[in-house]
């Protein structure tokens, strides 16, 4: 089995791997102090790069492009990937974890320059016209009156996707290591009834105790997580088989039907619609209640 990490193991995050270069806050793009309400920048690690907790004085938008990045806010933990972006309120304390490649990028908008709030941590639609936008006001030689036009079009466009791409952590000491076991190894494969005895609980407790803190079963859970996973291995380029291989499934045909269960289509259908446009697929992948 090919293991999807190899190295040192952080608290609600998948495990690090090999050779990550650890950093502070991420420093804000030149011009952030000029009186623009956006500035817009990108960079490219040239390998895993995660950053230590922090928060910033403006509000932060991060997309990625050919890769993911993953993010920790207090019990949720976001992937992002080609098409979505993550909107970080000011002052939220988060840290993230960007794969080796991915072209990352951020904007910062000034809290009293921008004519909208979201309160919480927010999965953003990034549409190739909001893309364009933000990569425009990355330049610096623009003008204040191009770039208040070009602002204020951000402002009109910018929208919360359909796909909320939060997992959420249970936060109960007694499932808390089924929790931390799973985001190191997702192919873990023990059965309810298996962890219940290895915590010497029963196997209800853990069930009443995953629907209270995350809306989920222990199932269900295990398979939302999987697939966040197996979005970040699949941008990461990794055929469907060892993905699946990776993930715990007894063959791919299993995995790809879980994958679709979870995202209304194929890991292949997914990755050709988002490439192609990052506003077609409308399926969440999220820490809602199932039935």
């Amino acid at each position: 089995m090919v293991r999807s990490s190899c190295g040192e193991a952080t608290p609600g995050m998948w495990r690090r791997e090999a050779g990550t270069a650890m950093r502070r806050a991420p420093a804000l793009p030149e011009g952030t102090a000029a009186p623009f309400a956006i500035v817009a920048g990108f960079h490219v690690p040239p390998v895993p790069t995660e950053w230590a907790p922090h928060a910033h004085a403006m509000h932060e938008l991060v997309w990625v492009r050919g890769g993911t990045l993953t993010s920790r806010v207090g019990d949720r933990v976001f992937t992002v990937f080609e098409g979505c972006g993550l909107w970080m309120p000011a002052g939220v304390v988060h840290g993230g974890r960007a794969t080796a490649g991915a072209k990352f990028h951020d904007a910062f908008f000034a809290p009293d320059r921008t004519p909208f709030a979201f309160g919480e941590p927010k999965a953003i639609e990034m549409t190739p016209l909001l893309q364009s936008l933000l990569t425009h006001l990355s330049r610096g030689d623009l003008d204040t009156e191009a770039r208040a036009r070009a602002e204020s079009v951000v402002f009109d466009v910018i929208q919360p996707s359909e796909r909320q791409v939060a997992l959420r952590l249970p936060g109960d000491t007694r499932i808390d290591a089924i929790a931390e076991a799973l985001l190191d190894d997702p192919g873990d494969s023990r059965s309810l009834e298996e962890w219940a005895r290895s915590l010497g609980i029963s196997d209800r407790t853990i069930t009443r105790a995953f629907r209270h803190t995350t809306g989920l079963s222990f199932a269900r859970w295990r398979q939302m997580l999987r697939v966040h996973r197996a979005l970040m291995l699949l941008s990461d380029g990794f055929d469907v088989m060892t993905v699946s291989d990776t993930l715990g499934y007894a063959q791919p045909s299993s995995f790809i039907a879980a994958f679709r269960r979870v995202m209304g289509t194929t890991p292949g259908a997914f990755f050709d619609t988002t490439a192609g446009d990052p506003g077609d697929v409308r399926n969440p992948v999220s820490g809602v209640p199932d039935s």
